[in-house]
């Protein structure tokens, strides 16, 4: 039997309105649109090696499968899911997304890990983390 290698193909993200959400992704954050069908149930973003799907957070198929989909309750909530960018200036894309509709929640700072990074919010409350890469260790 061969050995299986899987690839990781996309993350889904249920949000209220699939043309809105990838417009948004695409204004605010700089993403590439890799399609948004005629039904608006199914959108894709270009993100690198893998792809960021949308679809709608309430749809009959997969509701009747899986269960629904359970929305933040209030800004102290969040959905068990973060989106993370990296980019070469946090700050410049921080602000980018800030002036485009995302909500603040943390400015970019140094963390100890070696990134600088920060938080905002999406339409739907998903957390997006904006990040520089990590660097490595300083040699001593």
């Amino acid at each position: 039997m061969a050995e299986m290698k899987p690839a990781f193909a996309y993350t889904v993200v249920y949000v209220k309105d699939v043309a809105r959400s990838i417009a948004f992704y695409a204004d605010a954050f700089g993403c590439h649109v890799r399609r948004l069908d005629e039904s608006h149930r199914w959108g894709e973003l270009e993100s690198g090696q893998t792809t960021i799907a949308f679809t709608p957070a309430h749809q009959r198929e997969t509701d009747e499968v899986a269960g629904a989909v359970a929305d933040p309750a209030t800004d102290k909530r969040r959905p068990p899911l973060e989106l993370c960018f990296a980019y070469p200036d946090v700050d410049a894309a921080y602000k980018r997304a800030v002036e485009k509709g995302a909500v603040a929640v943390s400015q970019p700072e140094e963390r100890e890990w070696g990134q600088k990074v920060g938080y905002v919010r999406d339409i739907d409350g998903i957390i997006v983390r904006m990040g520089s890469y990590v660097r490595p260790p300083a040699s001593h």
